[in-house]
């Protein structure tokens, strides 16, 4: 090859690599990026050996819209040792915080929430 078919070829290369990670780093963040519900631990408290209670703050883009979270309880070795679905109803405030017992199999040491989303199951909104 060339010199200048040599450095067509690496010019080449090099804007596919830069257009492959753009595409990634998209793709990236529409998966995994800032959501329309975003969950924080507020704090949590170790009721007995098979309790936690867990506070946690949801703050969500369009409060009219109805949320559900994930709290867990979790165990000395990490291990997810109990798990709840709280429904997050409607309100007129972004940001709202909410109260949530979790029953564990094993003593837990920790209560955390798994994550928030606005796809609520049909069986936390039935009366």
């Amino acid at each position: 090859m060339s010199r200048r078919t040599r450095r067509r070829v690496v010019i080449g290369l090099f804007m596919l690599i830069v257009t492959v990670g753009v595409v990634i780093a998209l793709i990236a963040f529409q998966r995994f990026g800032t959501g329309e519900v975003k969950g924080e631990l507020g704090g949590y408290k170790l009721i007995d050996d098979q309790t936690v209670a867990v506070t946690i703050t949801v703050t969500r883009s369009d409060p009219s819209v109805p949320a559900v979270c994930i709290v867990r309880a979790r165990s000395i070795d990490g291990d997810e040792t109990g798990r709840r679905e709280i429904l997050v109803p409607p309100s007129t405030e972004k940001s709202v915080v909410i109260d949530a017992v979790v029953k564990s199999t094993k003593p837990p040491v920790v209560g955390d929430i798994y994550g928030c989303g606005t796809d609520v199951p049909a069986y936390l909104t039935r009366p």
